[in-house]
């Protein structure tokens, strides 16, 4: 994905000379081409993320539209303070864009895992929170939105999943509609592995890119039903939650830290989002949902 984000921004400078890069010792190397062209409008400031974020803020604030961008969990739950005050209590608009999200560095450990960042940023007035899962949705997302007056988070991942949909900003995704007494909802790369497991299990899919803001009238749609969330990360859940008196559960991390090191596939395996345990999770909720409707007919 951080291909395509590289890609739509050199697509993007050249109709808009307002876009600037302020990059913090990450992909610097894969925008070769932009800084050689652009030598005025890319600052690599390095490894100061605080920083980044409050000078993406002052080159907001007089008219720029930047985009500041390194490893997630340093740009945002570092660098929270600053998003908080410099960019959204201004309502300075920039474009926050991470790589590394949720345990894309498995092998770097817990101070590389970042599973908190939707989450938190969800919560600042504003603020728009977008997981894209494929490199279609990170170039339609970001084409649709860079520009929109807002401070926005582009929550990138090295694994995307292969999946062809229709994207649109603020808008959820029916992949499958079996009129079940489950759905599962989901969102980002992990898509992939929720798609293989339950793809021949009587349950509705539903995907989200946007996190904020949620589609509620999607929720709504299948608020009959028991929803269970499954994801890698915290926010998605939450950010479901705000239609009130759902039937709703989650699977995820849990209320715990993610401690171990590895590859992507060994912590998603570690902590049941395989494909495997997804599945048997699925089979298990379905079962039970199938066997309350029976007792409730009676």
């Amino acid at each position: 994905m951080r291909r395509q984000f590289k890609d739509t921004i050199m697509n993007l400078a050249v109709q808009d000379d307002s876009l600037v890069l302020i990059f913090g010792d990450v992909s610097v190397y894969l925008f070769n081409e932009f800084q050689r062209i652009y030598p005025d409008r890319f600052y690599n400031m390095g490894i100061c993320e605080n920083t980044l974020i409050s000078v993406s803020a002052g080159l907001s604030s007089q008219g720029f539209t930047p985009f500041v961008h390194t490893i997630a969990p340093f740009l945002t739950e570092r660098s929270y303070e600053q998003i908080k005050l410099d960019l959204c209590y201004n309502r300075f608009p920039a474009n926050i864009v991470t790589c590394g999200a949720s345990f894309d560095y498995a092998w770097d450990g817990a101070t590389h895992h970042c599973y908190t960042d939707l989450a938190i940023l969800r919560l600042l007035p504003e603020m728009e929170v977008l997981q894209p899962g494929s490199r279609k949705e990170l170039d339609v997302l970001l084409r649709s939105q860079y520009n929109n007056d807002k401070p926005t988070y582009f929550r990138l991942s090295d694994h995307p999943h292969h999946i062809d949909m229709p994207v649109e900003f603020g808008k959820g995704v029916v992949i499958r509609d079996k009129n079940a007494e489950l759905t599962v909802m989901t969102a980002g790369p992990l898509l992939g592995n929720v798609y293989e497991a339950v793809n021949d299990l009587n349950v509705n899919l539903v995907y989200f890119h946007t996190i904020k803001p949620i589609d509620r009238e999607l929720i709504e749609r299948f608020r009959h039903t028991e929803i269970l969330v499954i994801h890698d990360a915290f926010g998605l859940y939450e950010a479901i939650c705000e239609a009130p008196n759902l039937n709703i559960s989650s699977h995820n991390l849990g209320d715990c830290f993610c401690c171990w090191y590895g590859t992507l596939d060994k912590i998603r395996e570690k902590i049941g989002l395989d494909v495997a345990s997804i599945r048997e999770l699925v089979q298990k909720r379905g079962n039970l949902s199938n066997f309350a409707s029976k007792m409730n007919m009676r």
